[in-house]
């Protein structure tokens, strides 16, 4: 059976540390990209933002970011996206920028178009909101990177937790729709770690009308594309699921919809 093309594997390295490279013409839509890097201690990476606003989310491991007129320093704490909050460094448009690693690091690239309202800056741990979604095993935790009240122009980034045995963006819920005060249209990736990272998680793409509906089988380090409709995701029990969200539209809101079929769902355990 051919893989879906909503389900990204990670590509083979490239020499300056690329792993995942997915644009808007890649992804068949409008606004989201999304990269991932791994870099060596000492090793330095260049990255030119172009029309796009950036948050460069660091993974593992400690990197420092410089631009013109910005030095982020050396940042990053964690050794893995299971050990606590992340740094972060948002870059405007028309950014020229190295990334250098300070140590053995992983970062990933979340991206979307903007005009340049903003300046770049560090987004430090004590930045990230955080909290609990759902009750039972629907409970997963949120950390806040960018927001809706967040200072971007489009780009909306989050870290979610699914312990092993729980599901996540459940209640099946959609936002495919410009149809604001009800729903935004917003298209997102789902980068996918798990621990132990020999595990492997569902996650389930569909639309009422049937016209998209798969069942796809995550391993550590895929990328999932949610272009529309109804994105679940589900842990087995064992693996924990780390799962980092990038989305954006024609409008910086989150509004979603849930499936009505499960609606009654949010009277036990609210999304």
């Amino acid at each position: 059976m051919p893989q879906s093309k909503l389900l990204v594997r990670p590509a083979a390295r490239a020499a300056d540390g690329g792993g995942h490279r997915i644009t808007p013409a890649s992804a068949g839509w409008r606004y989201v990209g999304f990269e991932t890097r791994t870099l060596k201690q000492g090793a330095k990476s260049k990255l030119d933002t172009g029309g796009d606003e950036v948050c460069i989310v660091i993974l593992s491991g400690k990197a420092r970011v410089t631009a013109s007129g910005f030095d982020s320093g050396t940042i990053g704490e964690r050794e893995s996206v299971f050990d606590g909050l992340p740094w972060s460094v948002y870059l405007p448009p028309k950014s020229a920028a190295t990334i250098e690693a300070a140590t053995d690091c992983e970062l990933a690239l979340c991206s979307a178009p903007a005009s340049g309202r903003f300046k770049a800056r560090v987004i430090k741990p004590g930045d990230v909101g955080t909290l609990t979604r759902g009750t039972g095993t629907n409970a997963r935790f949120i950390r806040n990177v960018l927001p809706e009240d967040g200072e971007a122009e489009s780009v909306l980034v989050v870290e979610v937790i699914t312990p092993g045995g729980h599901w996540s963006s459940y209640p099946p819920h959609k936002h495919d729709r410009d149809a604001l005060p009800d729903e935004s249209y917003l298209e997102e990736t789902y980068y996918h770690r798990l621990k132990p990272p020999q595990g492997f998680a569902f996650q389930r793409i569909y639309t009422e009308d049937g016209s998209l509906d798969e069942a796809l089988t995550v391993k550590d380090g895929d990328v999932v594309l949610v272009p529309r409709g109804y994105h679940p995701v589900g842990a087995p029990h064992g693996y924990d699921l780390y799962y980092l969200n990038v989305m954006a539209g024609p409008k910086r809101v989150w509004r979603f919809y849930n499936d009505p079929q499960h609606e009654w769902l949010m009277a036990q355990a609210p999304a």
